[in-house]
């Protein structure tokens, strides 16, 4: 029987029946959206199939129902599974397993009464991974290459009244092989069907071919049609004419990514009218550099994947919007399609709205490089046909978009000729555009040299022009001359990334390097409830997966919620295109528009001074347009003399409202600070305490049988420990080194792995002295872990007026420690009434040494819970850095402390966080856990990139911390 033709699923051709691809273009022909609920019955695989499902006839009222679109799995029919790179099922191209779940779709339609006469075509945009469509009966055929659209000519079979369409979807097949993407394996028809009525005499396909001549400032206008058809274009004064042309426009506005300035057309045929908008750019490698329109590109860009944590690949215009949104608001311009083609929809936003995307194909082989690439169909002969077909798909379908400014072979495919044969096809089809391809290293067939995440020595070697010589010598020389691109970098999984600044500087240093994009935009979280329906994200291993990658599908700069995450706001500050240096040493602002193109008139500059984060004095900074690339210097504004700390910081923020801002939205800032800040309850003058002297006269130290006191606080007279201060009863503050690893220090290196085996997550406290003065208290003990003679010293010298306890902490290795540290700092517990948190310091957000550009100095208040960032597997967050006094209170006072420390407080130790898998796990208790760290080691991006950077890297060796602790 017709629906037990299987074999197409183990064949490597692309597909059969299917229409020739074409570009995506809106008209006003009729179609007919077939979304919604449809029919729905999962197999097991093809030998249990529904005999006759086809058949108009067949009685599938028992069947369940199914939106579509939508991916199976996240409607409880089967499991999702992710894996990075390892296949989920035996590697034995074209073969898959015979346990191979299946979908079974069936849908009723009626045509509408006033269908036109001509051709009318079926368009399924996304079907994941291989499927065979039948109408009415009759097969119209199958495909392969499920990001794509594919198309098939329903016109014959079509009926008057109800139509009955079926469609069969595999989760595996031979397609499967060319779509190792790291990320979670979904299935079914995820993005929208629709019938197409095509007209007679209407249009099949179009290319526009629109230039821009940045010498002259003219638009050359040509568009490649597949009839006869007419052009209009009423701002440019084109009515009724050959799309041909070419046409030749003396001074139009070209399109950026800064300035997406479109031109809105028709080109009409007697039968159809079609809306057209064009962007006038070009695009070029010459003089080793990539340039639009002239100019040479720097790409603040990120990789995104298409997610939703409800629906998985299926999104709607509305996340698709608040990605866009979100990417514009954050200083980002550049978008790759990892690692197939988006929606088309998305494509429009980003023409609309003005990002640069480099677009990939939906390709990647990665699963062969653990069988040493033997058999990799970007190598194989057989497998030539699909690969050039999904290339071809990609090409067609998004040709007219102006966003796209570079086609991508696709991703970790190794190397072989049949990605050089899509190459060339892409070049010869479409010359306007460079091409990319990370894999070929030595850029043999490709216009720009990509690696990913190369460190930050490599990439200053190649901005050089001194990376090492290519694996074929004979292209070494070719290869110097291209631009270079980081396709993945800086890896934002979980805390992190750190070094983004690095990179950036190396960025804005030597020309050849234009930037690179962020792995990756959004965490591929699923949402999960609790029994007592708490939120969580899963990620792999939770739906039982034998073969999985963990939480490797969480690496994104925003969290599955689109929650900004502090990479983002990292991210956002350092890649801003506006530069503000406040200059402490000669009371002058400089200023640099690192727009590519545009000019800062739609910026204003408003500046805030503070002293110790009381505002003192505040306006508007009279700043003259600069062109792109244009600096200024000038005077800081007049200020009174400072009291305290002084911050000025001037911003520049939208001055009216953009498309994707309003008026007011921060673009970019700069701060000096300079002076000393003036501890909490000193007036403005007073003299401030030199540092491990009490702010007034000591209190002499009382002892008693059960304990020993020193001004307002008590400590155990056996242990040396603080057990109070005041009315507030507190436990600590202790040496402690340990945090919750990272996402980075768990991965790469396994730093978290060296960290465990040395036992930094279980030292043990021997007190050595505990030895009371006349005014203080000196307290010694010695911190090591089980089995090794290293240790810590930590000496704590405590003095106290009658309002204030100050401690001064001396810390010190014995022996050879030869890993970092994690962190080098006290941790106290305080009751669990305390809710609210008040700072002076860096802020508003988490900080960490090699991610801290965008923490300001100021004054900030937050609660306990709103300092976590809950990452998708919970580890080390919500730092705040460079803090000089905070206060923690609630409704029976709290505790203030002083000095210069970066500050955590939670609900749960840093043990209970370990220990989590989900934020879900963590419970709160009848403690407040505070963190008052001397350093913490950086972060890095080593969990699949390079790890911390040696001036970020926490060593073990002598350090003071000082402090002055209060209670309220």
């Amino acid at each position: 029987m017709a629906d037990q033709d299987t074999g197409y699923v183990e064949d490597p051709a692309p597909g059969h029946g299917r229409l020739a691809p074409r570009a995506r273009f809106d008209s006003d022909a009729p179609c007919l959206e077939l979304d919604g609920p449809w029919r729905f019955r999962a197999a097991a695989g093809v030998h249990d199939l529904a005999l006759g499902f086809e058949d108009p006839a067949f009685d599938d009222t028992h069947w369940d129902r199914l939106p579509v679109p939508s991916c199976w799995q996240l409607h409880g029919i089967g499991a999702p599974a992710y894996t990075n790179v390892t296949y989920p099922f035996p590697v034995d191209p074209p073969r898959v397993p015979d346990e191979n779940p299946t979908g079974e779709y069936r849908r009723v339609f009626t045509l509408p009464g006033d269908w036109p006469a001509g051709r009318s075509v079926l368009r399924l945009d996304g079907v994941d991974s291989c499927f065979a469509v039948w109408l009415n009966g009759v097969r119209l055929g199958d495909g392969k290459g499920s990001r794509m659209p594919t198309e098939f000519d329903a016109t014959d079979v079509l009926r008057t009244g109800p139509n009955v369409l079926a469609v069969r979807v595999h989760q595996w097949s031979a397609g499967s092989y060319l779509e190792d993407q790291d990320m979670w394996w979904l299935s079914g028809i995820f993005r929208s069907v629709r019938l197409l009525s095509r007209p007679a005499g209407g249009l099949d396909d179009f290319f526009v071919h629109a230039g821009y001549d940045h010498t002259t400032g003219a638009g050359t206008l040509r568009i490649d049609t597949s009839g006869a058809a007419r052009l209009s274009l009423p701002a440019l004064g084109l009515q009724d004419a050959d799309p041909a042309g070419p046409h030749t426009f003396e001074d139009v506005v070209p399109w950026s990514a800064e300035q997406p300035h479109l031109y809105l057309g028709e080109l009409t045929t007697g039968s159809e009218r079609i809306h057209v908008r064009i962007g006038f750019r070009t695009v070029t490698v010459e003089d080793g550099l990539l340039k639009v329109n002239g100019r040479r590109l720097l790409l603040r860009g990120v990789n995104r994947h298409e997610w939703d944590p409800e629906t998985g690949r299926t999104l709607s215009d509305a996340t698709m919007l608040r990605d866009v949104l979100l990417m514009k608001r954050h200083n980002i311009n550049a978008v790759r399609t990892s690692h197939y083609p988006p929606s088309s929809e998305f494509l429009a936003l980003c023409d609309e709205y003005g990002l640069w995307v480099v677009d990939e194909c939906d390709l990647e082989t990665h699963g062969f490089e653990q069988v040493d690439w033997r058999g990799n169909p970007a190598a194989d002969g057989p497998w030539r046909a699909a690969c050039l077909d999904r290339m071809r798909r990609v090409v067609e379908r998004d040709k007219n978009h102006p966003s796209v400014i570079m086609w991508s072979l696709g991703n970790e495919s190794g190397t072989g000729e049949n990605l050089a044969a899509m190459a060339a096809w892409t070049r010869d089809r479409d010359p306007s555009r460079p091409i990319h391809y990370e894999g070929d290293r030595d850029s043999g067939y490709v216009d720009v040299y990509s690696r990913m995440y190369a460190d930050h020595a490599e990439t200053e070697l190649i901005g050089r022009g001194e990376e090492p010589v290519t694996d074929d010598p004979a292209l070494d020389a070719h290869r110097r001359q291209l631009p270079f691109i980081l396709c993945e970098y800086a890896h934002a999984m979980g805390n992190g990334p750190g070094g983004l600044s690095e990179y950036q500087r190396l960025f804005e240093t030597y020309p050849r390097l234009q930037g690179g994009f962020v792995w990756e935009w959004i965490d591929h979280g699923i949402a999960r409830h609790t029994p007592d329906g708490r939120r969580f994200f899963a990620y792999g291993g939770d739906f039982g997966e034998q073969v999985h990658d963990a939480n490797f599908v969480a690496d994104g700069l925003v969290l599955p919620d689109r929650t900004p995450s502090p990479g983002l706001v990292e991210y956002k500050k350092v890649v801003e295109p506006v530069r503000i240096d406040v200059a402490e040493a000669d009371a002058l602002i400089r200023i640099h528009n690192g727009h590519d193109f545009r000019d800062t008139s739609h910026l204003r500059f408003r500046w805030r001074a503070e002293d110790d984060g009381e505002p003192v004095a505040e306006g508007e900074l009279a700043v003259p347009t600069l062109a792109a690339g244009a600096r200024t210097t000038l005077p800081q504004p007049a200020l009174p003399p400072a009291e305290g700390e002084r911050s000025l910081t001037v911003v520049a923020e939208l001055a009216g409202d953009e498309p994707w801002a309003g008026a007011g939205h921060e673009i970019a800032w700069g701060q000096s600070v300079t002076g000393t800040f003036r501890e909490p309850g000193r007036p403005a003058g007073a003299r401030r305490a030199r540092p491990g002297r009490s702010l007034r006269g000591p209190s002499a130290v009382a002892r008693t049988t059960d304990r020993l006191d020193i001004g307002p606080a008590r400590f155990d007279p056996v242990t040396g420990a603080l057990r109070g201060l005041g009315r507030l009863a507190l436990d600590g503050p202790v040496l402690d080194v340990w945090r919750a690893p990272t996402d980075n220090d768990e991965l790469g290196p396994r730093l978290a792995d060296r960290w465990r085996d040395f036992g930094l997550d279980r030292l043990t406290t021997k007190v050595r002295d505990v030895v009371p003065a006349g005014d203080g208290l000196t307290v010694v003990t010695r911190v090591a872990p089980a089995g090794s003679d290293a240790a810590l010293t930590a000496t704590y010298h405590w003095r106290a007026d009658d309002e204030a306890l100050r401690l001064d902490l001396a810390v010190a290795p014995l022996g050879d420690w030869p890993l970092p540290l994690p962190r080098i700092g006290v941790r106290l517990a305080l009751p669990g009434w305390i809710d609210t948190v008040d700072w002076y310091g860096r802020g508003p957000g988490e900080a960490y040494r090699d991610s801290a550009a965008a923490a300001r100095l100021g004054r900030f208040r937050s609660t306990v819970d709103a300092l976590q960032t809950p990452y998708v597997r919970p580890q080390e967050n919500g730092n705040r850095h460079e803090v000089r006094w905070a206060r923690l209170t609630g409704d029976g006072g709290g505790l203030e402390v002083s000095g210069g420390f970066d500050l955590t407080v939670r609900r749960w130790t840093s043990h209970q966080l370990d220990a989590a898998r989900h934020s879900t796990d963590l419970t709160p208790g009848d403690r407040v856990h505070v963190n008052l760290d001397a350093a913490h080691h950086g972060l890095g991006s080593a969990s699949c990139g390079p790890g911390t950077l040696p001036q970020h890297t926490l060593h073990a060796e002598p350090t003071m911390l000082r402090l002055t602790l209060r209670g309220l």
